[in-house]
């Protein structure tokens, strides 16, 4: 029924809807997981991972979709330059709908006075994160206060660390859409449901910090994001192209080639996002 919603070329002419769409799905996922495990004592405890699943179902349908309509654009357009720009409409609609998931995801952590035990699993993963060396501590109270681990880094170490990291999701991603095309929304939701959590921190729990709490995390993060996109809307296409071409015609290995520029294109995005997160973010905040 969901999926009656909206699909791929409606989400071209207005992506902005895509945004509301994340936000619905985030907040059904919220409330259905509550509804139904909040009496668990041992599901209840990671609610967070099923949140997520939840979003994942939903979105399913729609990237399906979405990766087959891309596919059969990139049988149809010629250059790299065209490529990016046609493939740009569905990283803009992919975009609104992580922001959708995000806003949500924040605004529901920061409202729910119990946003701690709902997002345990995605605040251990920040404390693993930003303070790897008092991870308990860090749980203990929730990550409230906690300071970067990679302060006393050098700038270049920072870069470095950033993008490592980084390039690993990347992988994961990749991995996932090649696997099953639909199957990296988990990674790209996961990934808001935790950032999520690190906003929720940052706003201290008040929604009046929430829009600053946003901003710094976007600042970087839109690059980032967008990377983490670029590359599984090609590893879905490449997916896709498997099952509907011979892996010797000539129409597959057109596909294979575009896939491999968006993943080029991704992983210098990557890297813009990793500078931008050492040298302009701690500077504004």
């Amino acid at each position: 029924m969901f999926e009656m919603l909206i699909n791929p070329i409606r989400a071209e002419k207005k992506p902005w809807e895509m945004f509301f769409i994340g936000a619905f799905y985030a907040t059904i996922s919220l409330f259905l997981v509550r509804w139904l495990f909040s009496e668990d004592p041992v599901l209840s405890k990671y609610s967070g991972i099923l949140v997520v699943t939840f979003c994942v179902m939903f979105c399913i349908p729609f990237l399906y979709f979405a990766l087959k309509h891309e596919e059969e654009k990139d049988l149809q357009s010629t250059g790299f330059l065209r490529l990016i720009e046609e493939h740009g409409k569905a990283l803009t609609y992919f975009m609104f709908l992580f922001f959708g998931f995000l806003v949500a995801f924040s605004f529901w952590y920061i409202v729910f006075e119990d946003g701690n035990e709902t997002f345990r699993a995605q605040i251990e993963t920040y404390c693993l994160i930003n303070q790897p060396n008092r991870f308990n501590d860090c749980v203990a109270d929730y990550g409230l206060g906690a300071q970067k681990t990679t302060a006393f880094l050098t700038a270049k170490e920072r870069i470095v660390n950033i993008f490592v990291n980084n390039i690993y999701v990347l992988i994961f991603t990749l991995i996932f859409s090649l696997i099953f095309g639909a199957g990296s929304i988990f990674i790209l939701a996961w990934n808001a449901s935790v950032i999520s959590a690190a906003i929720g921190i940052f706003s201290r729990s008040s929604l009046s910090n929430l829009p600053l709490g946003l901003v710094r995390y976007m600042i970087h993060g839109i690059p980032e994001i967008g990377s983490y996109f670029a590359v599984a809307l090609a590893g879905g296409i490449v997916s896709i192209a498997v099952i509907k071409h011979d892996l010797r015609s000539e129409k597959f290995w057109i596909i294979l080639q575009d896939s491999l520029n968006l993943i080029i294109f991704a992983i210098v995005l990557l890297f813009v996002a990793a500078l931008i997160e050492v040298f302009i973010t701690p500077v504004l905040f």
